[in-house]
């Protein structure tokens, strides 16, 4: 394990993504913020086949950082249930994993 998480969410326009990558940067939070999109999403909400457009987050992190990540999403997340998932990065670059680091101490 290298300690840094990639975590991801999908918020429903362009503009949320961006407010939300740009908080999370600024709060050092994360390291680096992707948005990707647009993304078609199509799942299972309250026994319906549902279908949208989404944007798509991958956020950087290291594992300090990632219990007030997780909180931050939830809190500021619009969605009644959001996607957060985060992996562990098992192996990377180390200079870049260094780099998570550094760019998410407080």
């Amino acid at each position: 394990m290298t300690g840094s998480y990639q975590v991801s969410t999908t918020l429903g326009d362009d503009a949320a993504a961006e407010d939300l990558a740009v908080t999370l940067v600024n709060r050092r939070l994360v390291a680096c913020a992707q948005v990707i999109g647009p993304v078609r999403s199509i799942y299972r909400w309250n026994g319906t086949v549902e279908r949208a457009t989404e944007w798509l987050c991958i956020f950087k992190t290291a594992e300090s950082r990632l219990a007030p990540l997780l909180e931050t999403i939830r809190t500021l997340h619009p969605y009644d249930q959001p996607e957060i998932v985060a992996t562990p990065i098992v192996a990377g670059d180390p200079g870049y994993l260094e780099w998570i680091r550094r760019e998410t101490t407080p």
